[in-house]
C-alpha cells in the first residue's frame, strides 16, 4: 500500500476510535485483514456461540474459516449449504441469544456513528439487542464524513452493488443504481444507525486499513 494512504488510514482511524469511546464502545486498527483475523479471533473465548450475520468482510478476512477449525467454538451460521429458508430463519432468530456476533456494518462517521442497512433485519437486530459482544470489522473504505454522507454512500453504493453480488433480481442489481424499488427481493429494507451504547463495551469496532466489503 502506498505509504501516504497507510498513514491516513492510521490517522483517520485514530480519530474514529476516540469518537466510538466517547459514545462508549470500544474500538481498535489492524493494518491489514491479516492482523485484524488473528486480533478477531482473540476475543473469542473458548465456550462461546458466535453468530454469523453477513458480512463479505468477515468472509474475507477468513473468519468463518478459521472459527470452524476452533475446538470449542458453536457457530450459529444461517448461511451454511444446504439450509431451507426456514432452517436458516430458525437460525437467525437463535443467533441473538448466542454470545458474540460478527460482522460488519455499511458505514462509519469521522464522528463514530455506525450505519447499516438489512434486508430481513437480523444484523441490525443483533447489533442493538441479543448477543453479549458484538464485533464489527470495517474497513477504511466505509469512512464517511458525516451521518447525511454514509446514507448516500450505503443506499447509492453498498445496497446496490451487493445486491449484484448476491444476484438479486431487482432494478439495482441490473443497473447499479439505486431505484427505491418496491422489489420483493430487495436487500435495502430496514436501517439501523448506532448513535452510542447503553453497555460499555458490549460493541467492538475493529478498523481495518484495507478496503474490504462494500
Amino acid at each position: 500500500m502506498d505509504k501516504n494512504q497507510a498513514l491516513w488510514n492510521q490517522r483517520v482511524a485514530q480519530t474514529i476510535m476516540e469518537n466510538l469511546e466517547k459514545r462508549h464502545m470500544t474500538a481498535s486498527y489492524a493494518e491489514s485483514g491479516t492482523q485484524a483475523l488473528e486480533e478477531v479471533l482473540a476475543m473469542i473465548p473458548k465456550g462461546s456461540t458466535v453468530y454469523r450475520c453477513g458480512s463479505l468482510t468477515t468472509t474475507t478476512i477468513g473468519v468463518w474459516k478459521r472459527l470452524s477449525e476452533m475446538a470449542g467454538i458453536q457457530v450459529i451460521d444461517p448461511y451454511r449449504h444446504g439450509l431451507s429458508h426456514e432452517e436458516s430463519l430458525e437460525l437467525r432468530h437463535k443467533g441473538l441469544g448466542a454470545d458474540i456476533m460478527i460482522s460488519s456494518c455499511n458505514a462509519v462517521t469521522l464522528d463514530g456513528r455506525l450505519v447499516s442497512l438489512d434486508g430481513l433485519g437480523n444484523r441490525a437486530a443483533a447489533m442493538m439487542f441479543g448477543p453479549r459482544k458484538v464485533i464489527l470489522v470495517v474497513g477504511m473504505n466505509k469512512v464517511s464524513d458525516d451521518l447525511d454522507s454514509a446514507l448516500s454512500r450505503v443506499k447509492n453504493y453498498a445496497a446496490p452493488v451487493n445486491a449484484i453480488r448476491l444476484g438479486v433480481e431487482t432494478p439495482c442489481g441490473r443497473d447499479g443504481i439505486c431505484h427505491d424499488c418496491r422489489s420483493s427481493q430487495r436487500i435495502c429494507n430496514m436501517w439501523s444507525i448506532i448513535e452510542g451504547n447503553k453497555i460499555p463495551g458490549r460493541i467492538h469496532v475493529k478498523l481495518v486499513g484495507e478496503t474490504l466489503g462494500y
